[in-house]
């Protein structure tokens, strides 16, 4: 909560200093990352809830919800990837501490993404997200 809170008090200094978009942003330091981090989701939201919400922002190419191995069940955060990487300052302006469901999510820039590799053993709907094409 408290970095949520910083980021918010860092956006507004910005506006107020006239620095939004420009090079002396501070979202300039993931200016060749599409990715971001959403974290404290509902437990209940699928792949395509997620992809409803953030879609306003941009086009949603990929989408890495983390789920438990064993019972497939999510763990209430995901990875996200904008076709265009300034939705990725647009969902972090104006996604970040919103409420979804009661609960208050975290959107963050993510810098270095790897995206997981296939180990094989995945749930069916694991499966079924990326053989569609949202998934990893």
């Amino acid at each position: 909560l408290r970095n949520t809170k910083n980021l918010q008090k860092l956006n507004q200094k910005e506006l107020e200093l006239g620095l939004s978009g420009t090079s002396t942003s501070w979202h300039k330091d993931y200016k060749d990352s599409a990715w971001i981090f959403v974290g404290g989701l509902p437990y209940d939201l699928t792949e395509g809830d997620i992809i409803t919400v953030f879609s306003q922002y941009g086009e949603v190419v990929n989408i890495n919800l983390i789920r438990d191995k064993t019972t497939g069940k999510q763990k209430g955060y995901a990875f996200l990837c904008y076709e265009d990487q300034k939705s990725t300052i647009l969902a972090v302006d104006n996604l970040n501490a919103i409420k979804i469901l009661n609960r208050m999510i975290r959107v963050e820039h993510v810098k270095d993404y790897k995206i997981p590799k296939e180990s094989g053993d995945e749930d069916e709907l694991t499966k079924l997200v990326r053989s569609a094409g949202c998934g990893p």
